[in-house]
């Protein structure tokens, strides 16, 4: 019974980093800061590793403990709380890359909307006409 109970305890312990992990991750997905964010990332998969090989150890101690518990029951209850709450933080750092990738191809598209203007000429009639810039002259 006390095997399980450390186990998910390590778990909790686990989850708690994974939480810690993902607040550092907005901050980097908002700063922009890609190197420090490939390193947190490979960081996070080692953790996430970690966590699996828990949760297959607690699935293995499983059969050990009564469902009714009230320890077992309570530390359960913990771990899927903190799945949850890693779940929603998970939820909340994509929806900040998918702005950031917004705002990156309005960008885009206001360069290249500036560049069409520039390269903005006339036609013989007076009429607006995007070609070439400066395409040069013929003798």
């Amino acid at each position: 019974m006390s095997q399980i109970i450390e186990a998910m305890t390590h778990q909790q312990e686990l989850l708690g980093k994974l939480q810690l992990l993902l607040d550092s991750e907005l901050q980097l997905i908002s700063s922009r800061d890609a190197e420090a964010l490939i390193n947190l990332v490979n960081e996070k998969q080692t953790l996430l590793d970690e966590i699996q090989q828990q949760d297959q150890k607690i699935a293995s101690l499983y059969s050990t403990v009564s469902p009714e518990d009230a320890a077992f029951v309570a530390a359960k209850e913990k771990i899927q709380h903190q799945v949850e709450d890693c779940q929603y933080r998970t939820q909340i750092n994509a929806t900040a890359v998918e702005q950031g990738q917004l705002r990156l191809e309005h960008l885009r598209s206001l360069i290249m909307e500036v560049r069409a203007k520039e390269s903005l000429t006339y036609d013989k009639a007076g009429k607006k006409k995007a070609g070439p810039k400066g395409g040069g002259v013929k003798a």
